[in-house]
């Protein structure tokens, strides 16, 4: 009885579970995948999708995909399956609905290291309160008022240690420009301070660890990089604390605008948070943006014509401040950069500091016939639109002239082409975009006016996945004339022209 008890029990089972194999294997057959390959388990492609390749192409392993597939397809990646898109329509069908059908969802050792309450990983309520502080921090307002000027100052601080025919890392000069800035704007930390300078070194060592596998084992980068953002933290809670006892004293100092002053009194952000907020603008206003500058470098030398319409706006800014008895840069000044927009535009599409963002959908999505899973990974990659020839007329060349309107009017098209996304789009666009454009803009303006460079050692932009030099993009400078011997130049042109011109008349 026990023996034909115990026999019924186990063809139940094994008839329960054939059922519910037949119901997960229809289930899964449903759907209508896009074309692919899904790897090797667990790891899938990810191996050949983080190979490094150069930042002006699309790689091999997305190139080769898209030739076999098509602009959509899927594959196995960061530990799950994934919907790979380099089609523009379908990320921005992605960006837009965030919140709605997609939600970041970048790997565990981003969260472990930029930490659990950074904008890079949050979603929701929590993101939207954090972007807001973000977005307030970076205002028109603030740009305007308090970020120009401290631009300036910072680039002529990096710029004066410049010295003729000497070979330097122009990466590193655009990363100490971007770190001073942020540093000064965050916490009020003044460029050359002995805590500045150690701080810029745990960070330098923290980032080493941003970009390198995620392996927690001793002496790797990561490991090095975690000790590094504890000692970042420490650092950046000590300043709170001396902030929170001036604050209490009823002390005011220098520091009144900085951001950790900011939300201090006017946010009801934890310790942790206000940290993690710290460290993730400190990531994002600094690394991107120094990147941008850096290529901005790399770029402009093999298109002569283009530094020389550089030259002759910036030329033409600092004829019109000396008339006017100015000095520093004002907002005008900035608006007026009209062909200088172009050269960031065209630095950033062509560069792609930001190659791909990690989504995941959250509900099942058809799209173009194909079906996204809930809980798969969805990867937009910015890069593969951005070089694709259907997009951008010969999208591997450095070409300025394309963002502008026509040649009559010469005015830049700025960001009116929906397929460039360098800041990505949606309710997660990226709070830092006027920073970053205007940290271009007037860095390229005093470099132009200052210096003629030229490359030393042979080196260009490589995807690791974050872009970087990997010989720190070595340079070497001359200085260019002085605006004073310029405009005396014109004014005797100008005085020759005249006198032409009236012996013309006399001739006729």
């Amino acid at each position: 009885m026990s023996n034909s008890y115990l026999t019924c029990s186990f063809l139940s089972s094994i008839f329960v579970l054939s059922l519910i194999f037949i119901f997960i294997k229809r289930k899964k057959t449903r759907y209508n995948l896009p074309p692919g390959k899904m790897g090797w388990p667990f790891i899938g492609e990810t191996i050949g999708y983080l190979k490094p390749y150069t930042a002006t192409t699309m790689g091999e392993f997305m190139e080769n995909h898209i030739a076999r597939y098509g602009t959509i397809y899927k594959s196995n990646l960061f530990g799950g399956p994934a919907i790979v898109s380099a089609d523009a329509e379908l990320n921005r069908f992605i960006l837009q609905n965030d919140g709605k059908l997609f939600e970041c969802s970048y790997p565990k050792s981003i969260g472990g290291i930029l930490g659990k309450w950074s904008m890079l990983v949050l979603v929701g309520d929590m993101h939207r309160e954090m972007r807001n502080i973000s977005l307030n921090f970076m205002s028109y307002a603030r740009l305007k008022t308090h970020f120009l000027k401290d631009m300036e100052k910072h680039t002529l601080f990096v710029l004066s240690s410049w010295k003729e025919n000497c070979t330097f890392s122009a990466q590193d000069e655009a990363k100490k420009f971007t770190f001073n800035l942020m540093a000064k704007q965050i916490m009020s930390l003044d460029p050359g301070n002995l805590e500045t300078e150690q701080l810029k070194k745990e960070y330098v060592c923290f980032m080493k660890g941003v970009v390198s596998a995620p392996l927690n084992l001793p002496g790797t980068a990561y490991r090095k990089a975690l000790k590094s953002r504890n000692n970042i933290l420490k650092f950046i809670e000590g300043k709170m604390e001396e902030r929170v006892k001036r604050n209490q004293e009823g002390k005011k100092g220098m520091e009144e605008n900085d951001l950790l002053n900011w939300v201090l009194k006017h946010s009801n952000l934890s310790t942790e948070q206000i940290l993690d907020l710290i460290l993730s603008l400190l990531f994002a206003g600094h690394e991107t943006s120094s990147v941008a500058i850096a290529l901005a470098i790399y770029f402009l030398p093999s298109c002569p014509q283009a530094i020389q319409q550089l030259r002759e706006e910036h030329r033409e800014i600092a004829r019109s401040k000396k008339k006017a008895g100015e000095v520093e840069l004002t907002w005008d000044d900035y608006k007026r950069m009209e062909f200088t927009h172009c050269v960031v535009n065209e630095t950033l599409r062509l560069g792609n500091v930001v190659r791909f963002l990690h989504r995941k959908a959250i509900k099942d999505v058809h799209y173009k016939g194909y079906d996204i899973p809930c809980g798969w990974k969805v990867l937009p990659v910015i890069s593969a639109v951005h070089l694709d020839p259907s997009n951008f007329d010969q999208p591997q060349h450095f070409n300025p002239w394309r963002w502008q309107v026509s040649s009559k009017s010469g005015n830049c098209a700025s960001m009116s082409n929906n397929n460039f996304m360098p800041f990505g789009g949606g309710p997660r666009l990226c709070a830092g975009l006027e920073l970053a454009k205007l940290e271009m803009a007037v860095f390229i303006h005093h470099i132009i006016l200052k210096y003629n460079w030229d490359m030393v050692d042979v080196d260009q932009p490589i995807v690791y996945p974050f872009v970087d030099f990997p010989k720190g993009l070595p340079i070497r400078v001359q200085s260019e004339e002085e605006i004073e011997d310029e405009e005396s130049s014109d004014e005797e042109r100008e005085r020759e022209d005249e006198n032409d011109f009236g012996l013309r008349v006399c001739l006729v």
